[in-house]
């Protein structure tokens, strides 16, 4: 019994056993000592008053202890409805107890599977993950792989077309150059006739220029001759001499020498060269070196 109810009951049970000894001890048939007052009363009125009064609270008393016999009665099944609902609720307890160390149990028989199922889950995705992560860089790898593969195929490719190309374009150029070459030879040779013609022209118009010149400072010098000539018909008629004159540049005479002819036409013609001292020559180096040394022939009576 809780400690909630056992002072009230306690309490009660000793207020009944006074009111029990009261009842059963006390003489209620002895009549009453007056008590003193100013004026005598009767004493059968006051004893019948008085019994009244105590059979009256006597019936309160007995009505009380049934009410407390009965409110007794009441607690106790109210004791015995505790106490059973107690033990019922000790025994509910129990059973909760039991079912929640069971389901604790369970549960942590639940929470070990649990963690070992996600332990397993969680090594299954990191495996997972693993495999995605190995056939990611895989895959990478082969992309990139391919990626270089193309790359060097590509560039191998146009390594080879700018190879072929470059051989094109040297086999091109080398013909070009080829062509270039011949048409090079060709316009040469076309431009070393044509100078070697107009070489030729202007050769033979200079050796002609030349010897022009050298047939006009010849009749000059056969005029300076003439003006210094003594002839004389009778010796020198039908007779010539032919005379090899050598000239410095400024015409002076450095050496005459006779060849066939006439003797007297010769003296005579020699003599007439020297007295000149000096003959017409051209200013012109190239007439002047064809005739540094000049041949003429000396006839008197040609100079007629």
């Amino acid at each position: 019994m809780s400690a909630k109810y056992s002072l009230p009951l306690l309490l009660s049970f000793s207020i009944h056993i006074v009111l029990a000894a009261i009842l059963l001890l006390g003489d209620f048939s002895s009549p009453l000592k007056p008590t003193p007052t100013a004026a005598p009363m009767e004493p059968i009125q006051a004893v019948v008053v008085e019994r009244s009064k105590v059979d009256a609270q006597i019936n309160k008393i007995k009505q009380k202890k049934a009410d407390e016999a009965q409110k007794l009665k009441d607690l106790e099944k109210s004791i015995a409805a505790a106490k059973a609902k107690r033990i019922n609720e000790a025994k509910r307890i129990k059973e909760l107890e039991l079912q929640r160390k069971k389901k604790a149990k369970e549960k942590k028989a639940a929470d070990i599977a649990a963690k070992k199922a996600k332990a397993k889950a969680n090594a299954a995705d990191k495996l997972r993950k693993q495999k995605e992560l190995e056939k990611q860089q895989a895959d990478k790898a082969a992309a990139e792989a391919r990626t270089k593969r193309l790359k060097e195929e590509a560039a191998a490719k146009k390594a080879e077309d700018l190879r072929k190309k470059q051989a094109a374009d040297k086999k091109r150029k080398a013909q070009e150059a080829k062509e270039r070459e011949a048409q090079q030879k060709l316009l040469e040779q076309q431009m070393a006739e044509q100078m070697a013609e107009e070489m030729a022209n202007r050769q033979q118009a200079r050796r002609q220029q030349v010897m022009t010149e050298i047939g006009r400072f010849q009749a000059l010098i056969s005029q300076t001759i003439k003006r210094n000539l003594i002839t004389d018909r009778s010796t020198m008629e039908g007779k010539s001499c032919k005379l090899t004159i050598s000239l410095a540049p400024s015409g002076f005479v450095t050496n005459v020498v006779t060849g066939n002819g006439d003797r007297i036409v010769c003296e005579a013609a020699k003599t007439a060269v020297y007295k000149a001292g000096t003959l017409p020559v051209s200013k012109d180096p190239e007439v002047f070196r064809e005739m540094r040394t000049i041949s003429l022939t000396v006839a008197p009576d040609k100079f007629n």
